[in-house]
């Protein structure tokens, strides 16, 4: 098609948005402690103009969340390690250099059953990934930090409000 007639389908520039460049261990960055995971919230959805969100997840040995689904398209690209898929009850290995796409409505989760950290790329289309995570996760200092220490019952208060908010992010989380 030649470049005028394209012209035409495609609206004009949103002069208002801004070229993004995100870097996950540089200052400033927000870095979140989830499930055990720190997850560094690299694109929001506002960044995006509302298309999706990127993280880059910080695994450690068995890390990983619990079984859960959503009415989103994930993708995860596994940068370094090793995960274990588990997907409508099967389970598949991705390692190093793997790019997983999980469909919306789909049950899923993923472990690191390695004995190394994995570290996965996840982007969320629509996103809301990353406000659910920065809302019921706490900030630590870096993109590889461990999780704080929580009592038994700080524990279950958080299970019960990630419980509580799944619902507005659209999540369904599969745990009893």
């Amino acid at each position: 098609m030649p470049a005028t007639t394209l012209a035409a389908f495609l609206p004009p520039d949103e002069m208002s948005r801004d070229l993004s460049v995100a870097n996950a261990d540089a200052p400033g960055m927000r870095h979140v402690s989830v499930a055990g995971d720190t997850y560094t919230i690299l694109l929001t959805g506002a960044d995006t103009g509302g298309r999706y969100c990127l993280i880059d997840m910080h695994v450690p040995p068995g890390g990983g969340p619990p079984p859960h689904r959503h009415d989103f398209e994930e993708m995860f690209t596994v940068l370094d390690g090793e995960i274990e898929v588990m997907f409508r009850g099967q389970t598949e290995m991705a390692s190093a250099g793997a790019t997983v796409n999980i469909p919306a409505n789909a049950a899923h989760a993923f472990r690191n059953v390695s004995e190394e950290p994995a570290r996965l790329l996840c982007m969320c289309t629509p996103p809301g990934l990353d406000q659910f995570f920065l809302e019921i996760g706490d900030r630590v200092a870096t993109r590889t930090a461990p999780p704080p220490e929580m009592s038994e019952e700080e524990r279950k208060r958080r299970n019960a409000k990630a419980m509580a908010l799944a619902p507005k992010y659209r999540t369904e989380l599969l745990v009893p």
